[in-house]
């Protein structure tokens, strides 16, 4: 039973060392386990998104998708702006940008790692200017510059692995690996459903804010937005709900952001 406790200590200490060590500094300052390396997760997201689209092709030559395409390469320019003036370019290395708009009746975006975005056609209904579609989509490219999945897969291959790098993993056990993607990333279900931590969700709905105000879209739209998605409730087709939870708090803390914001905007 002595030997027990003593191999259950040595891999708690292993486990401690191993979360000390792979721990790096995101993009909000914040220190975050990262046992995932960039182009192994890139690469794993792009085989998805690609999978994706062949099942959903992307909206082509109408208005709709016109907007979406404008709205997104804007807000990625003021990512690539805002992340120039604040020293943090790295931040998006090896990032292939691609924005899509796909039909379906979801209320919905997301952005993969690596900068995929895609964007539902039934979101567009509910953001009326183009300065809420600009806060949704700023949002969700925060969470892949900020690594928030990264941060989530690193969580599962430490309680499940023991903290093997992802890299390892899949050349070890590629199949395993492909599941927890699968699970961690919602692929089977709704691909991108990934459901953040209250600490993720703050993080880039504050990044996303100081996206979109470099991108000149006026911040204060975030308040009006949520406040409306809040008022829908999470049922139906608000997938969006599901996996970004909206509440007074979340708004107020958004409300908190914006004299900052408002000073990107007006520069």
């Amino acid at each position: 039973m002595k030997k027990v406790y003593v191999f259950a200590a040595v891999l708690g200490l292993l486990a401690m060392a191993t979360t000390f060590y792979a721990c790096k500094k995101n993009a909000s300052g914040r220190s975050a386990l990262n046992l995932v390396d960039d182009a192994t997760l890139s690469s794993m997201a792009l085989q998805e998104y690609g999978n994706f689209l062949s099942q959903n092709p992307p909206v082509t030559g109408t208005p709709e998708a016109l907007r979406v395409q404008t709205v997104s390469a804007n807000v990625i320019a003021g990512v690539q702006q805002y992340l120039a003036d604040v020293g943090q370019s790295d931040k998006i290395n090896g990032f292939q940008w691609e924005f899509n708009l796909v039909n379906s009746p979801e209320v919905n975006a997301w952005c993969m790692p690596g900068g995929k975005i895609v964007v539902y056609s039934g979101l567009l209904a509910l953001t009326e200017s183009d300065d809420e579609l600009a806060v949704v989509i700023g949002h969700e490219i925060a969470h892949a510059v900020l690594r928030h999945g990264n941060e989530r897969m690193s969580q599962e291959l430490l309680v499940q692995y023991g903290g093997t790098a992802l890299s390892t993993l899949l050349s070890s056990k590629p199949a395993e690996t492909q599941q927890l993607f699968n699970t961690v990333y919602g692929v089977g279900s709704t691909l991108g459903t990934l459901s953040y931590s209250r600490k993720h969700e703050s993080e880039s709905d504050e990044a996303g804010l100081y996206y979109m105000a470099v991108a000149n879209y006026n911040p204060n739209a975030a308040v009006t937005f949520w406040e409306k998605m809040s008022a829908q409730g999470g049922g139906g087709t608000f997938v969006l709900l599901s996996t970004h939870p909206s509440d007074q708090q979340r708004i107020e803390d958004i409300q908190s952001h914006l004299p900052k914001a408002m000073e990107y905007y007006n520069q």
